[in-house]
This record gives structure tokens, sequence and C-alpha cells, in this order.
């Protein structure tokens, strides 16, 4: 009796351990499983970054700060940079700021009409102007990284959730005030708020250019309804009535920037 019951529990304990045998295929199948899913996320997160460059075709530099481009798709689009301002050169109420030619020149330069550029996107593609905000990328430099390396922008417009380079911009920044490169070499000029004026006692040397020694730029440019590009000069019919997108001292910038003049 002792003996057949030895033998029913030893046969049992064996039926009992081959119910957990089969767990170490499917365990391997499991990590296989996994790796995929992996692999595919990591595909999915490489796809995504790719497509969130946009090539494009320079059209013409506005100013330091914002360039017009031709998208693969002929579509025009006013393109601010991200988290980066530089002094005003062509602002229609300011005046022409210290550095802001330099600036501008600097784009002009690095940015020739026709240049392809690269467009890198952030979380939120437009500000309220309905302007693309990007990183400009020309050949492998990021220009919102060379003007602040220059010291010819300023780290600014820091509004969440287009925050992705903005600790690497804050490093390059400090290394140009350290160095007092271009807006940081005049005391107090550039802050927190924008460029403050009251402090600059002489106008910095501007770089040969359009504008450079205009302070009141009278010619008004304006884009029509229909995407033309017109100027308009004191005296004419819609001149008062006329809100300007950019200004001119005189009528030889209006055209070589792509204006003609207004008929009336």
């Amino acid at each position: 009796m002792m003996k057949r019951t030895v033998l029913l529990l030893v046969a049992f304990l064996l039926l009992m351990g081959c119910s957990e045998i089969p767990d170490t295929e499917p365990l391997e199948k499991v990590t296989e499983q996994n790796e995929e899913l992996l692999e595919e996320e990591t595909t999915e997160e490489t796809d995504e970054i790719k497509t969130s460059f946009i090539p494009a075709n320079v059209v013409r530099v506005v100013d330091g700060d914002t360039i017009i481009v031709k998208l693969k798709n002929g579509q025009e689009e006013r393109v601010r940079l991200l988290l980066v301002d530089t002094p005003e050169s062509v602002h229609p109420n300011k005046p022409v700021q210290p550095f802001g030619p330099e600036s501008s020149q600097l784009a002009k330069d690095m940015m020739p009409v026709g240049e392809e550029v690269h467009l890198e996107m952030d979380v939120s593609e437009r500000d309220r102007y309905g302007r693309l905000l990007a990183y400009v990328w020309v050949g492998d430099k990021m220009f919102n990284e060379l003007l602040l390396e220059k010291g010819l922008a300023r780290v600014a417009y820091v509004f969440a959730p287009n925050t992705r380079h903005v600790d690497r911009f804050y490093e390059i920044q400090k290394k140009a005030q350290q160095q007092e490169l271009g807006i940081w070499s005049i005391e107090n000029y550039a802050t927190d708020r924008g460029f403050d004026e009251s402090v600059v006692e002489e106008k910095s040397e501007a770089t040969p250019g359009p504008k450079a020694g205009c302070d009141n730029p009278t010619i008004k440019g304006n884009h029509s309804s229909s995407g033309e590009l017109i100027y308009h000069v004191p005296g004419g019919q819609f001149y008062d009535r006329t809100i300007p997108e950019e200004m001119f001292c005189t009528e030889e910038e209006a055209v070589e920037a792509g204006y003609r003049k207004s008929m009336r």
C-alpha cells in the first residue's frame, strides 16, 4: 500500500513539472516579438525625424531672422527663424538698429536667391501671423546657430513647445557674450526685452549694404493680395493707406528686393 502511494505521488509531481516546461519557447518568441516592435518603433522615429526637414529654395532674405522661400510644390512661405532675434534693418516703425544690417547681410551671403535650404520644424509650425517657424539649415550648418555664434542675434521668443535646441542656443550665446561679439560689444544694448537703442551713444559702423546709413526709410514695400511685390513712394495715391511689410531708403533698393513701383 505504501509503495503504491509513493508511486502515485511521484507520478503527480512529474505531471506538475511537465505542465511548466512549455513556458520556455513562448518566452523566446515574446522576446523576438519585442525586438521586432522596438525595431519598428525606432524606424518610425527615424522616419519622423527625416520628414521634419522640409527642402526649399530661397526667394528673398527679408532681414537677419526672416526669409521667404519656395517649397518644392511651388508654394511660397515666409519663414521666421526659431528662438533668435536680430536687430531691425527693415522695420516700418523703427530706425535701422546697430548690427541689423550686418545680420541681414550675413543672411544674404549665406542664402542667396535660389539657394537650397532645409527647414527643421519643431512642434508648432506657425506663429500667429501665419509664418512658418523653423531652424534653417544651409548645408550642414544651422543658420540660427551661426547668428548666435557671431553675436548678431540674441536668444528670444522662447515659448513651449518649440524649445528643441534652446539649451544649446544659450550655450552659444554665452560664448559670444564672453567674447563681446557683435550686439554684446555694446553694454546693455541686447536685453531680454529686445534691443535698447537709448544706450547706444554712437551707432555701430554698418556693413555696406542697401540700407546702411539710412535712419528714416520712407518707401513702403507691400505684398498685394495676388502676391505681387509693389512699392509706394511719398505722394502716391495709395501711400498713406498702405501698411508696409518692408521699408526702403531708395527706389533702387526696392527694385533690387524684387518690388515694382505702384502705377498710381
